[in-house]
Formats: C-alpha cells, sequence, structure tokens
C-alpha cells in the first residue's frame, strides 16, 4: 500500500497532474459525478427535509467498481476535482462511495495546473468544504423540485416534452421580455443636421446641431428640418468656444468567468459552451512539446478580479521588460470585486511568464490559442498604464443655433499597446482661435428613427443575466443550450428569438408562479446559495422557504384548465382562412396549424427553417412538397400532412459540400436494405459515403466545414470530424427526461455492422 490514489474528474487532468505527481501515486479519473438523483422519479424525500436519494449514475458503475478496487490498495485518497462547488460536490460523493474502506481522504484544490502549484496543492491538502457541498445539494434539490413538479403540471395543461426550470424559465422570460418590448416599440421620427465647416487653418471639419437657444435640440420633422436650414444659411457660424482636456483610459480588469464568455463571443464568436470548453483544456493541460503537459491558465470558473502576489511581480516584470517603463504603473493594480463574490479563487490569467502567446502558438490548436492570447492580452493589459488621450471641443454659435465638435489626438497608448484596432483616433480639429469666424461649406440633414431595443445574442443575454443575478456563470451554457433544445427560442442571425411556444410558457408560468419568476427573487435565492456555501444560511431553512411558495403555487395553478385538446393559441391568424393559428403535436414534434382543422389544413414549422418548400409536386395530392427535419436527419414530404402522409423516399440534400472538394453535395440514401446512408450527389465519380449523419457544424480543431453524428441506438451519441486525420470526439448526452415523461416516439434506426459499407448494400 505504497501508492496514494488521485482522483480528478478527466483523463486530459489526470494525464498532467501524473506528469507532476510521479511514481508514488496512481491518478485516475471520475468522468465527472459518479452520483446523482434518479432520473426516474423525483429523488427528494420532502416529509423527510427534503432528504435527497443519491443513486450512482448507470453509466459510472464499472467506473465506481474499479475506483472502490484502486481504494482498497492504498492508504490515502487525495480527491482533486475543480475548485468549485460542483467539483467539492463530486468529491464529497466520492467520500461516500470511499467511507467504509481505511484509507485516509483529504481534499486538493488546483487553482491551476503547474508542477509548482500541483506540489504546494499536496504539501497543504485540506478537508472537504462542508458549507459549499450544502450550497451545492441545496442547489441540486430546488432544480430538481422546480423541474420535477412544474414540468409535469406544463405536460398536463399545456402538452408533453416541456420543461421548466429554476433558472432556465426565468432566463427565457428575459428573452421573452425583451421581444415584448421589441414588438409594442413605436419608432419615432427625428432629424439631425451637421455643417461642414474651414476655420482659417485646415483641416476642414464636421459639427452637428445640438442646442436651439440653450435648449437640446429635437426636429421632429422635415418641416422643422428645413426652416432650420433656411435660417442658418443666413447667420454666420462662430467659434464660440474651445474646450481642451486631457482624458485617461483605464485598463480593463483581468477576466472572470462571465466577461471570458461574453468577450469570447463578441471577438472570438465563440458560442458560451464552446469558450468554456476550450478555457477547460487551457487550464487542464496541453502539450508543449519539450515542456510536456502544461496547465496555461488559471481555474476558469470565478467571480473575483483577485491576482496572486507571485503573478503580480512576474507581470509587472514582463511589461518592465517588453514595453518598457512608461507603460508600468507606479504601483499594482487592484480592482474591486463585488462584495457578493467569495474571492475563492484568482481572476483567470496565464500560469507563467514563459508562455507568451507567441511561444506556445506552434503546440495549440486555430481555438486555443485565440482564447489563450485573450486572456493573455487582458491579464498584461489589466496591469499597464492607462492611455491618455486630448480631446478637443468647438463650442460653435450660429444665431440662436448651437453646433459642436470633437477632435481626439492620442498622447500616449499604455494598454492600448497591446490592442492596435483601438488606437484609432477622432476626428482631427484645426488650430483655431475663439471668436473666429467659420466659413460654411455645406449643410447636410437627414431623416433618422429611434431604433427598438436589440436581440439578445449569447453575450448581451450572459451579460444581462450577471447584471441581474440570476444563475451562475457556469450554468450559462446549458441554460443557453436547453432554450434552444426545447423550441423555446431559436437563433436569426446569431440573436435569439423566442418562438410562439417559448412566449405561451413564459406566460404560464409569469400566471401562476410569479414569485419564482421574479428576477429579484431568483437573484435572492442565488445570494442565499452563496451565503449557505459559507455558512451564514442554513440550506434546509432556505429550501422550506422556496417550497412554501412553490407548493402553493403548484395547487392554485392545478385547478386552472389546460389547452392540450385545442392546442396552444398564439397571436397569428392563418393566412388561408383567418382562424386562430394554435401550436400542436405531432409525429415529428411540434408544430403551428389552423385552429379550423380538418376544414382548413394550414401548418407550418415553429422554426422558420425547418419547412423548405419545393417545387415538387405530391404525387398523392397534388400539394407543394417541403424539406423537413426528423429524428434521423432531413426527409422530403407533402406539405398538406398530416391530411397526406407522403414521404419522398428516394435521396435528400443535405446542402453540404462533399469533403473530396469534387464539387458534389452529400445526399442523404437509402441502401437496397432500406438503411439510410451519406454519400456524395455525383457517385459514381466521387465514392465518398458514410453511415453518419453530417451536422452543418464546424470542426473546432481542424476547421472543416461539418462534423459527423454518429447515433447509437438508446445510447449518448459521438460527434466526430469527418476528418480521419482529425482527432476532434465529443459525446452527445440523451436529454435527462424527469419521471413520467413520455419516450420518444420510435428509435433510432440499428447502426450496421462494422465491416458494413454502403456501397456494399
Amino acid at each position: 500500500m505504497s501508492k496514494s490514489l488521485v482522483i480528478v474528474e478527466s483523463p486530459a487532468k489526470a494525464k498532467t497532474i501524473n506528469r507532476y505527481l510521479g511514481p508514488d501515486y496512481k491518478v485516475e479519473p471520475s468522468m465527472g459525478h459518479v452520483r446523482d438523483l434518479p432520473k426516474s422519479k423525483l429523488g427528494v424525500d420532502i416529509e423527510n427535509d427534503f432528504a435527497p436519494k443519491y443513486i450512482i449514475i448507470s453509466d459510472r458503475r464499472k467506473l465506481v467498481t474499479a475506483l472502490k478496487k484502486a481504494a482498497e490498495k492504498v492508504s490515502l485518497i487525495y480527491l482533486a476535482a475543480d475548485p468549485d462547488r460542483e467539483g467539492e460536490a463530486i468529491c464529497w460523493h466520492l467520500r461516500e462511495i470511499f467511507k467504509d474502506g481505511q484509507a485516509e481522504i483529504r481534499r486538493v484544490l488546483l487553482p491551476e495546473i503547474t508542477k509548482k502549484a500541483v506540489e504546494e496543492a499536496f504539501q497543504h491538502s485540506v478537508d472537504l468544504d462542508e458549507n459549499k457541498v450544502k450550497a451545492q445539494q441545496t442547489r441540486r434539490i430546488l432544480d430538481r423540485l422546480v423541474g420535477y413538479l412544474i414540468s409535469p403540471l406544463l405536460w398536463k395543461k399545456i402538452g408533453k416534452g416541456l420543461s421548466a426550470g429554476r433558472v432556465q424559465s426565468v432566463a427565457l422570460k428575459l428573452v421573452c421580455d425583451r421581444e415584448r418590448l421589441i414588438r409594442a416599440f413605436v419608432p419615432e421620427e427625428y432629424w439631425t443636421i451637421a455643417a461642414q465647416l474651414r476655420a482659417a487653418n485646415p483641416p476642414e471639419f464636421k459639427a452637428g446641431l445640438v442646442k436651439l437657444e440653450g435648449k437640446k435640440i429635437k426636429l421632429e420633422n422635415g418641416t422643422q428640418a428645413g426652416e432650420a436650414l433656411e435660417r442658418l444659411k443666413q447667420t454666420p457660424f462662430i467659434l464660440e468656444e474651445i474646450k481642451v482636456r486631457k482624458k485617461k483610459k483605464e485598463p480593463p480588469p483581468p477576466y472572470i468567468t462571465s466577461s471570458l464568455q461574453q468577450d469570447g463571443f463578441r471577438l472570438l464568436r465563440f458560442p458560451v459552451r464552446k469558450t468554456m470548453s476550450v478555457a477547460q483544456r487551457l487550464y487542464e493541460g496541453l502539450e508543449l512539446g519539450e515542456r510536456g503537459l502544461v496547465g496555461l491558465i488559471t481555474y476558469m470558473r470565478t467571480d473575483s478580479f483577485r491576482v496572486a502576489d507571485e503573478a503580480l511581480a512576474w507581470v509587472r516584470s514582463y511589461i518592465g521588460a517588453n514595453f518598457g517603463p512608461d507603460h508600468l504603473p507606479a504601483k499594482p493594480r487592484f480592482f474591486a470585486t463585488k462584495k457578493k463574490v467569495q474571492d475563492a479563487h484568482e481572476a483567470v490569467r496565464p500560469t507563467s511568464a514563459e508562455l507568451s502567446p507567441l511561444a506556445v502558438k506552434p503546440y495549440l490548436k486555430k481555438e486555443e490559442y485565440s482564447l489563450y492570447k485573450l486572456i493573455w492580452d487582458r491579464f498584461l493589459a489589466s496591469q499597464m498604464s492607462p492611455a491618455l488621450v486630448e480631446e478637443t471641443e468647438f463650442d460653435i454659435r450660429s444665431g440662436p443655433y448651437q453646433f459642436s465638435s470633437k477632435g481626439e489626438v492620442l498622447i500616449h497608448d499604455g494598454f492600448l499597446a497591446l490592442y492596435p484596432g483601438q488606437k484609432k483616433e477622432g476626428a482631427v480639429l484645426p488650430q483655431a482661435e475663439r471668436g473666429e469666424t467659420l466659413t460654411l461649406l455645406n449643410l447636410e440633414h437627414s431623416q433618422n428613427f429611434t431604433q427598438p431595443p436589440g436581440r439578445y445574442t449569447e453575450g448581451t443575454l450572459v451579460k444581462d443575466l450577471e447584471a441581474k443575478g440570476i444563475g451562475r456563470p457556469s450554468t450559462y451554457a446549458p441554460i443557453i443550450s436547453t432554450l434552444q433544445n426545447r423550441v423555446y427560442v431559436i437563433k436569426e442571425e446569431g440573436k435569439f428569438v423566442p418562438t410562439d411556444l417559448g412566449l405561451f410558457v413564459v406566460d404560464f408560468l409569469v400566471l401562476h408562479f410569479a414569485d419564482l419568476m421574479e428576477y429579484k427573487f431568483t437573484a435572492r435565492m442565488e445570494e442565499e446559495l452563496d451565503r449557505i456555501s459559507i455558512g451564514e444560511v442554513d440550506g434546509l431553512t432556505a429550501l422550506k422557504r422556496y417550497y412554501a411558495h412553490l407548493e402553493q403555487d403548484l395547487i392554485k395553478a392545478g385547478e386552472t384548465e389546460g389547452v392540450t385538446r385545442s392546442g396552444i393559441p398564439v397571436e397569428e391568424k392563418c393566412p388561408l382562412c383567418g382562424k386562430q393559428i394554435v401550436i400542436k403535436s405531432g409525429k415529428f414534434g411540434r408544430f403551428k396549424a389552423c385552429s379550423g382543422y380538418p376544414e382548413c389544413q394550414h401548418k407550418e414549422s415553429l422554426r422558420k427553417n425547418e419547412s423548405r418548400p419545393l417545387e415538387e409536386i405530391c404525387p398523392d395530392c397534388g400539394s407543394n412538397l417541403v424539406q423537413r427535419r426528423g429524428r434521423f436527419g432531413f426527409f422530403i414530404a407533402c406539405s398538406n400532412y398530416p391530411a397526406c402522409k407522403y414521404i419522398k423516399k428516394d435521396r435528400v440534400d443535405t446542402g453540404i459540400a462533399c469533403p473530396a472538394a469534387c464539387g458534389g453535395t452529400i445526399l442523404r440514401r437509402r441502401t437496397r436494405r432500406g438503411r439510410f446512408f451519406y454519400g456524395c450527389s455525383l457517385y459514381p465519380q466521387c465514392k465518398f459515403a458514410t453511415w453518419d449523419e453530417p451536422q452543418k457544424k464546424a470542426c473546432p480543431q481542424c476547421g472543416r466545414p461539418f462534423l459527423l453524428l454518429k447515433q447509437p441506438k438508446n445510447k449518448p451519441g459521438l460527434l466526430h470530424c469527418s476528418d480521419e486525420a482529425c482527432s476532434y470526439k465529443e459525446v452527445v448526452p440523451l436529454p435527462a427526461k424527469p419521471e413520467g415523461d413520455a419516450q420518444a416516439e420510435g428509435a433510432p434506426e440499428q447502426e450496421p455492422e462494422p465491416n458494413a459499407t454502403p456501397e456494399s448494400e
């Protein structure tokens, strides 16, 4: 029993840590959680102080057996899951599994995965933080109560397959509230006037009309603008005042989780889930040539701007050596952290001055390098001197009208040395004197209209969720995915638009669970969870208080009339007969249809791009055919479904270019035995073929424009790159189904034998 057992979450993390610890330690991955509440029932004993009933996750049973056998051979077990509440909970569940053994169990916290950090962490192992465990369990139980008690009510009153979530539903409300503001918005007309002017010295410049007789001007129509133009043509333009002031542009703080997610989307167009996935790899460790496996960044789930003294020392030394003393402040910068943040972890930063983006670029994939450079630059910028600009403002009078023009000159770039694209200077104003009469060269006027608030992108949704205290950054990615998977929202041009189904579900929840759907109520619950994690609040007290609201609302909501028979009404009229449009459920999922069915058979998809009308005519009824997406990919069927159930049995074009670069596209076809496969449209000249369904999603490793989905029966799917030389793989889990949820109709078609090929069939 000489070796010690170390358990982490992932194989990648295990590989990195094992390199640093040496032969006296055996490092094994738990693959995340090994126990959870059962999927088939509530799993919470409400009458017994909300006691959770945990079970070993089915696909972790063999792994748990192996870990228990490994634990029997050692005298010391180190639990080294991620240093947050979820990681603490993973460690607690592992401790419960090992508690009957003889080994001592210790907790190891790894804020970064470098040789020095790992060695120090193992020298200073600690006990599990019971308060963090209680906070995570309280959150898990709260989420289970909402999901498993409200969701069945939605199935009963609205339709099967719907779901509610403590944070998910409030996030949906945010998107729906924004959409209603947009729909209710009435644009207002306004006009602007600009003068092109010249002083005694060049250059020429523009000034905008801002005031009339000392008050802010608002030109509401073209008549008012025209009258102003005529008067301005008759009066001289006098430079009344020149204001010159120096301004500092302070650098931003280092990244925390939410700001990294926002900039990942804004600057790199990474979805939140991708940003967190790439950051996880950077934290767990990547192969850097002779350096071996190295963790490049500190732990990426944090709300704190705190930076370790050692990191401040090396970053200041690096700035001084590479940018010069004029770019280095006299003292380190410290950024204020929100009061409710626990400050348990540092900000997201690089782990070493030796790991510059240029030094590691040859070893990183494109997305890894892009995100790492973002983190590196932000950390350096946070400790650099401010940029200094000189701003000049001209106040210009023309009779009762006042114009304004501003110019800006960069005096010292400071932290902007890292961001050349942000060093663009403003308009340059000429050298002029107060009281000077300016020459009017031209007057421009334009009609404008006020704009509604913009729809949410992933970045702006994260920003608002954080600002309102809804959820935590670590939960944003699964929230966004769930809203899309349930077709509560869709993306149009990268922005979230709630579907009629999403709007209806939110209205139902707000009507019957008004307090639980309140932004402030949800934020207070998050604050309570934070306070539970530091021992200030009792978890059971919080659960009882929340459940009292939930139970009362459930009773009242259960007495209301449902809409499952008639369909979910939406704010649309049938384009054929003018009757109410409703949302119904069918063999291929939910769709919109006329409430006058069967007299009127109009129907359409909830997703605007899901049904694509074709020029082909249905041979059975004469209606147009449409291309739809079903459980097994795209297919062509009659637009008159369900009255006409014709389905075209031969090929369907996926619209994805063949990877052989032959000029063809990938078609979905059937073999002689009736199995689906995907092959090139130029067959037999091009013989590309695969059993796996092409997905219009670029490979995050090599950039190939599509991935392939292997979907076995009743098992998690596997997304993998269509290029055999690329090793990218991603498990696509089966969606969890609460108690009573109907199983999906049918099942994925049986996988062909391993040696079978589409051509051979």
